[in-house]
């Protein structure tokens, strides 16, 4: 599985660990469909209907026991986040094998993010 990782799952970052075993792909970017806020040390994105942005973050090729891992980071089963389709640039070339675009996905932010700060477009900075 394709995935798109734009906060602490990046390379060099506090959470990078939990990407070991499985195969970095590029630096990608999202389609200006969404936003990102500071959930207080690790980011939250979610789309929007207006106002969006392009996100930086980076594609991996995930394997499903790795999928299994980073669902338990992500709080998947607790609701935090859900794993669903991202939409990217249209110049992300990453998301192709032998010339098929393959879906790609990412962890989206489902609390609520009322009061939370903006965290821009790279969380690296």
């Amino acid at each position: 599985m394709r995935l798109f990782v734009y906060g602490t799952l990046k390379r060099g970052l506090c959470n990078h660990g939990w990407m070991a075993g499985q195969q970095f792909i590029a630096e990608a970017r999202t389609a200006p469909e969404y936003r990102m806020v500071d959930c207080g040390g690790y980011p939250g994105m979610f789309a929007v209907k207006l106002g969006g942005v392009s996100i930086l973050g980076e594609i991996w090729e995930v394997d499903e026991a790795g999928r299994q891992k980073l669902d338990i980071l992500e709080d998947v089963e607790g609701g935090e986040y859900a794993l669903e389709p991202v939409q990217l640039m249209d110049d992300n070339d990453a998301a192709a094998t032998d010339g098929v675009m393959e879906p790609v996905y990412t962890y989206i932010y489902k609390w609520t993010v009322v009061r939370m700060p903006d965290a821009g477009t790279d969380w690296r900075t």
